[in-house]
């Protein structure tokens, strides 16, 4: 498909619904992990841990549909996609904090971590090959 050059570029192979993307359904799936977790903590962390990490692990969510409706312009594809991999890489820290106050349990933590860096690894495909979302 040729685009004239006043025209926003248009990716042929992307999916057409951000939900639909393998790094959507986890980043979904380790929100709500989180959000279940995050019940447990203590209530004096009420607006730290227990705010922070659930809201940086929805916004990775929330940031992934933001891209999808700006793909057609691939600077801010490619700026949005950031904005998602900053906000896991934020969830990532959220979970080591939430584990070194003991409020997570080593299995919660290492199933958290490992989700986080299949996320991460999955961002980085689609910054690197956004032609392919």
């Amino acid at each position: 498909m040729d685009n004239h050059p006043s025209q926003p570029y248009t990716y042929p192979m992307a999916a057409i619904i951000v939900k639909q993307t393998k790094v959507y359904q986890k980043a979904f799936e380790q929100a709500m992990d989180i959000f279940e977790l995050s019940k447990r903590f203590p209530k004096e962390e009420k607006y730290s841990l227990t705010d922070q990490v659930p809201r940086s692990s929805r916004s990775v969510c929330v940031n992934l549909a933001e891209t999808y409706r700006k793909k057609i312009y691939p600077a801010h594809f490619l700026s949005k996609l950031a904005d998602c991999d900053a906000e896991n890489s934020e969830t990532n820290v959220w979970i080591d904090f939430a584990f070194a106050c003991k409020y997570l349990e080593e299995i919660d933590k290492q199933r958290l971590a490992l989700r986080n860096e299949e996320i991460g690894k999955l961002l980085n495909h689609m910054m690197q090959n956004p032609e392919k979302y």
